[in-house]
């Protein structure tokens, strides 16, 4: 069964990014299970930020479920990637989503490697090989982790503007082979899946065996149905591939949270209901 989403941000230094909610979990779990969204997914500044006892009490009150977490402050607040050249900033990027993936693994909820990845495309050579393979190395360590705790690891293809790295669907070809572990699933962005992609649904349809979650938004990263984006074809990609996980909105709240929330709702509905 294809189940529903909302993003929730609880992070305090950022002022924008593509999240319904921001800052008050229970304020936002509340919104989200009146309208009928099955799950939540939350971006955190660190995997302590928030109680994992106090965040198991409101999943039950407003039954909810912990659809994923983001790792994304890991960049945006200290700049650590995977694939920076510096072993050290590797190794505080590694810790902080090993973190992350045992907070979330408590729920049952995967981790999700997005800017964190960095970018590693440029170049030829020693820059770009370099990059490759602590990028590798980075996902073998962590899948690993992540299977340990019982859930497996997501690793989200960027366009091309956040990242020279990993941009298409398809690119999991070429990292299957070069990875020890099979417990990395691919996060299919519909955002940045229509910068990249010649074809959203067909992408869907070829590399559906390793899509572990989606994030719902549009052309223009407003709620779905706001854009240009053609959802009939890609339902219809999801449900022949047999998808059965989350369909999260990773949004800008746009016009307002709550009307982005009530437009997500609608347009899930419209398409997977």
């Amino acid at each position: 069964m294809i189940r529903s989403a909302v993003t929730i941000a609880l992070v305090p230094q950022l002022t924008s990014g593509p999240w319904i909610f921001w800052e008050d979990l229970e304020l936002g779990m509340k919104k989200a299970a009146a309208l009928g969204f099955d799950g939540i997914e939350l971006f955190t500044a660190s995997a302590d930020a928030i109680d994992p006892d106090h965040l198991a009490e409101l999943l039950e009150k407003y039954q909810l479920q912990l659809a994923a977490v983001g790792t994304g402050a890991g960049k945006v607040l200290h700049g650590w990637t995977l694939t920076d050249p510096d072993p050290e900033i590797r190794k505080k990027a590694i810790s902080f989503i090993s973190d992350m993936i045992s907070f979330g693994a408590k729920f049952g909820a995967p981790a999700i490697i997005g800017s964190m990845q960095g970018s590693f495309g440029l170049g030829t050579g020693a820059r770009l090989a370099h990059g490759f393979q602590h990028f590798c190395e980075g996902l073998d360590q962590l899948g690993e982790k992540a299977k340990q705790e019982g859930v497996f690891l997501l690793v989200e293809p960027l366009n091309r503007y956040e990242t020279s790295g990993f941009n298409y669907l398809f690119a999991f070809d070429n990292f299957q082979p070069f990875l020890k572990t099979r417990n990395v699933k691919v996060l299919a962005d519909l955002f940045h899946m229509n910068i990249e992609e010649d074809n959203l649904a067909q992408a869907i349809l070829d590399y559906g065996k390793y899509i572990g979650h989606v994030h719902f938004a549009d052309s223009n990263r407003k709620p779905m149905g706001l854009g240009h984006t053609d959802m009939k074809p890609i339902a219809a990609a999801l449900k022949e591939i047999g998808y059965d996980g989350f369909v999260s909105a990773e949004a800008f709240p746009i016009p307002s949270p709550d009307e982005a929330a009530e437009q997500t709702i609608r347009e899930f509905r419209k398409w997977f209901k």
